[in-house]
């Protein structure tokens, strides 16, 4: 009896390998992208499924490198590569070198994708979009200096306004590199030639691939970061790309936008003209309205009699003199009457109204009023404060109990008989 091969792992994991790689080698297979991931060192790891089966894929960075769109889950895709196994887990895996989508152009896809990105960072937003100057002193052109495009727009320019200042950067615009340079040259003319008025972008006509340095997002993101406005002028009029969402203004084509950029000197001479007849049609009205306003100026009732103008500002300010008296008149009579009242009730305070009724302030001879008769002794000098004049006088002695004899003249006297004065003497008690 023959003895049976014993396979080592790794002899059977080889054999298997082989069979399959041999066995199906450059192969195509649609199904729906899943799982996605991407690696740090940048292999995209998927799975690749239809309604009923899943097999895994791979996709190394060379060949991720190669393509136009971006793998997305749910994409349905055609994927061209080979089968392998994984020795160490025993896995098989589809090893992908190409992938397509399944029912629309990669290319076309590469453009809807990045255009939902870009719209939803808000870079084709009008209100970030500048108006372009309406009369550019300075002009630059990013496209190719061997093209049809730059010939056209020269020329237009130069048969709308001979002598504008042109500025041309040379770039390719189509094929490896492209994007770079126009990138580049569009960043270069900010940086270097601030005064520009404004840019334009472009090239002719061509296939999709042809155009298609204009849908790469280095090149939208360098136009959508350009201080000087930007005007995208790429293909034909049905040609769309990223660059004319992007810019400031979208012309159909490289001569549409030498068109805009400028007007012709026929158009500005006759917009020149047309604002000349609009000026003097409205300098004649306006001279029209105030030859009316003199002639009724004129022959107003003001002018033919000048004293008319002075006849109501008059009676106001007479009036106005009138009331200013009248209230200053009964303002005086009110403080007249005021002052009155106070001066009279000043006299009622005065120390000498009550010498009107006969009464007499008594000092001493150091002039303090005397106000009690037990304050005087006999020999002291008075001196009595009458409402008319003053008098001196003596305390002669005591003429009741408790009060002195006083002499008028200033002399002692000798009373005869109590409280009676001799001739020629006046005695107060």
């Amino acid at each position: 009896m023959t003895e049976p091969k014993i396979y080592t792992v790794s002899e059977l994991s080889q054999g298997i390998k082989y069979l399959l790689e041999s066995q199906f080698r450059e192969l195509w297979v649609e199904g729906e992208i899943s799982g996605l991931k991407v690696s740090s060192l940048g292999h995209t790891y998927f799975d690749l499924k239809d309604a009923n089966s899943n097999i895994s894929g791979v996709l190394f960075r060379g060949f991720a490198a190669n393509m136009k769109f971006d793998l997305q889950n749910g994409l349905l895709v055609r994927v061209r590569g080979n089968i392998t196994t994984y020795d160490k887990q025993s896995k098989y895996q589809l090893m992908a070198k190409e992938v397509q989508p399944a029912g629309i152009g990669p290319l076309q896809l590469a453009f809807e994708q990045l255009k939902k990105k870009l719209q939803s960072e808000g870079l084709f937003d009008a209100a970030r979009k500048r108006a372009i100057p309406a009369l550019p002193q300075k002009i630059a052109v990013v496209t190719s200096p061997t093209g049809a495009a730059i010939r056209d727009i020269l020329s237009i320019l130069k048969r709308r306004y001979a002598n504008m200042h042109i500025i041309v950067a040379p770039v390719k615009v189509q094929g490896a590199g492209s994007k770079e340079e126009i990138a580049q040259a569009i960043k270069d003319l900010n940086e270097g030639f601030p005064d520009i008025d404004v840019m334009l972008v472009g090239r002719g006509g061509g296939s999709m691939e042809d155009l298609w340095a204009f849908n790469e997002e280095i090149v939208a993101r360098a136009i959508a970061g350009s201080k000087i406005p930007v005007i995208s002028c790429v293909g034909h009029e049905t040609d769309f790309t990223i660059a004319d969402f992007v810019a400031d203004l979208r012309a159909p084509t490289p001569s549409a936008a030498a068109e805009l950029v400028v007007k012709s000197k026929v158009e500005l001479a006759a917009n020149i003209a047309g604002l000349e007849r609009r000026l003097l049609q409205s300098l004649r009205i306006y001279y029209e309205n105030l030859q009316g306003k003199f002639r009724r100026l004129v022959s107003s009732r003001a002018m033919v009699n000048p004293l008319v103008l002075l006849e109501r500002p008059t009676r106001r300010l007479d009036d106005a003199v009138e009331g200013m008296f009248a209230a200053s008149a009964d303002r005086l009579r009110r403080a007249g009457e005021k002052l009155n009242l106070q001066t009279e009730k000043l006299k009622a305070l005065s120390p000498l109204f009550p010498l009107k009724k006969g009464y007499a302030i008594v000092k001493d001879i150091k002039g303090q009023a005397v106000k009690t008769a037990a304050a005087l002794a006999p020999g002291d000098r008075l001196s009595l404060q009458f409402a008319e004049g003053r008098a001196d006088a003596e305390v002669l002695g005591p003429a009741k109990a408790g009060g002195a004899g006083i002499s008028a003249d200033g002399r002692k006297q000798k009373t005869k008989s109590k409280g009676t004065d001799g001739p020629g003497q006046e005695t107060l008690w």
